[in-house]
This record gives C-alpha cells, structure tokens and sequence, in this order.
C-alpha cells in the first residue's frame, strides 16, 4: 500500500510537471507568434512604399506648399486630392497598428524617414477642413496621432546614412 501511495504522488508530481511545462511551451509559442506576426506586419507595410499607387502619391503631394487648403487641392487636377486619400488611408493604417502593438513604433519610424512628418505638413490644413465639412472629427485620426508621435522623437533622431556609418565594419 506504501507503494501505491509513493506511486500516486510521484505520478501527481509528474503531472503537476507535465502541465507547467506545457504552460511555458505555450508562453514560448505564443511569444514567437507574436514576433512573427509583427515581421509579416512590418514586411506588409514595406510593401506599401513599393506600391505605384503610394509612390505617385508621394511624389505629387510633396510638391505641394505646407498647409495646403481644401479649396486650393480641388482647385488643382483631382489625382492630387485621390493622392492626399491615398497617403492619409496608408499613414492611418500604420498610425493604428503601431497604437494596437501590432506594428513597431521603431519601424514605422524608421520606415517613414521623415517622409509622414513632411506630408502631414504639406496635409493638415486639408485635413482639419475635411473634419470640418464632412462632420467627422475622426478622419485621419491615427495619421495625426502618428504624426505628432513622430514629431517628438524626431529631434533625437540621426538619419540612418550617420547613425549606422560603421555597421559593416564591426
């Protein structure tokens, strides 16, 4: 009888091994499926700055004074108001997935080089009259709260081309 109770226990011991140890494995899968899936994020979104879509849409927009107006984007050919809604559905995009973790802050902002915070220049009159005449304070929500994020890191960044000189050197 002795032995069935030493048997018991150690089978009670093993078990209680047996359950931690697959807690942890969990823990470690659900880590590694988060990781992945924040690379499959951040590889989508480099995907975007490959899109001719986005790219012409860079290239008009930047041409384009700082602080733009409504009135003076429709007065120009419409494709500069379809490429103002092109980069803010994009920058809302990522604004939202870096507020949701779902996207690295350090990506998007390395990503963006810049790029978001002269847009958001160059838009956000346009867009506080859009918010204005539509009757919807939340367009392009995520693109100004992204923005104005990156605007406070952006005095303690140094472009890449500085900051990485002796990467392959190491």
């Amino acid at each position: 009888m002795d032995q069935l109770v030493t048997f018991a226990a150690m089978a009670e011991i093993f078990g209680a091994l047996a359950i931690l140890a697959g807690g942890l494995f969990a823990i470690v899968q659900f880590s590694e499926f988060r990781k992945r899936r924040r690379y499959q994020v951040a590889a989508e979104l480099c995907r975007q700055f490959a899109d001719p879509d986005f790219a012409r849409a860079i290239v008009l927009i930047r041409q384009l004074p700082d602080g733009i107006s409504l009135e003076a984007l429709k007065d120009l050919d419409s494709e500069y108001e379809q490429s103002a809604q092109v980069l803010a559905m994009t920058f809302e995009t990522m604004g939202l997935l870096v507020y949701e973790n779902l996207a690295s802050f350090r990506i998007i902002q390395q990503l963006t080089g810049g790029l978001l915070l002269d847009v958001w220049r160059k838009l956000s009159v346009w867009v506080a009259t859009v918010r204005i005449e539509s009757g919807n304070p939340r367009f392009a929500e995520w693109v100004q709260w992204l923005a104005e994020r990156l605007a406070e890191e952006e005095e303690e960044m140094v472009p890449a081309y500085q900051a990485f000189a002796d990467w392959g050197r190491r």
